[in-house]
């Protein structure tokens, strides 16, 4: 019995360490598009609604009763929202400007470039939110300490659960 191509590409995914896919490689950039829309999808629903929250803080009766250095906590993180809104909503953008340019993986490669960046912002604007509310509401040093421990917890979810997770699959295993 002789091996069909398929079989052999089937024992060589084997022999990898994965199951591998049959894609294209435009098949491939279609799917991790799809991925990275619903990932994005769970990023600006988080970022609108905080961003939302923070348009609304400067038109409150209180907010000329703050500090100083709470109004430039607040100013840091209006902008870090801005950028972060820009940044996560960006990838959109870059699809619809190439589409039909036949960019599909160099679109889907930039747009997740963009995406890590907004997480990145995403992270600096919530702990500067939480900085200023905390600021607010404890009226003391407790509020640093509290904001860099979640700091940590957001890195330990974002980065560390995920780092350890791949550290513990198969060398051998693709990425994707």
């Amino acid at each position: 019995m002789t091996a069909t191509p398929e079989a052999d590409g089937d024992a060589e995914r084997r022999r990898e360490g994965g199951a591998g896919r049959r894609e294209t490689p435009e098949e491939r950039a279609d799917r991790r598009w799809t991925d990275l829309l619903q990932e994005l999808r769970v990023a600006q629903t988080g970022v609108q609604i905080l961003f939302g929250f923070l348009l609304a803080v400067v038109f409150q009766p209180r907010f000329a009763e703050l500090s100083d250095t709470d109004h430039t906590i607040y100013v840091v993180t209006v902008m870090l929202g801005s950028a972060t809104a820009a940044t996560l909503i960006g990838p959109v953008s870059y699809h619809r400007l190439l589409t039909g340019h036949r960019l599909k993986p160099e679109t889907v490669t930039w747009a997740s470039r963009l995406t890590v960046l907004g997480l990145g912002l995403l992270f600096c604007t919530m702990c500067s939110a939480l900085l200023l509310i905390l600021r607010v509401a404890l009226h003391s040093a407790l509020a640093l300490w509290l904001v860099g421990g979640m700091a940590l917890w957001f890195l330990a979810c974002w980065l560390v659960f995920p780092a350890w997770a791949l550290a513990r699959t198969s060398p051998g295993r693709s990425r994707e």
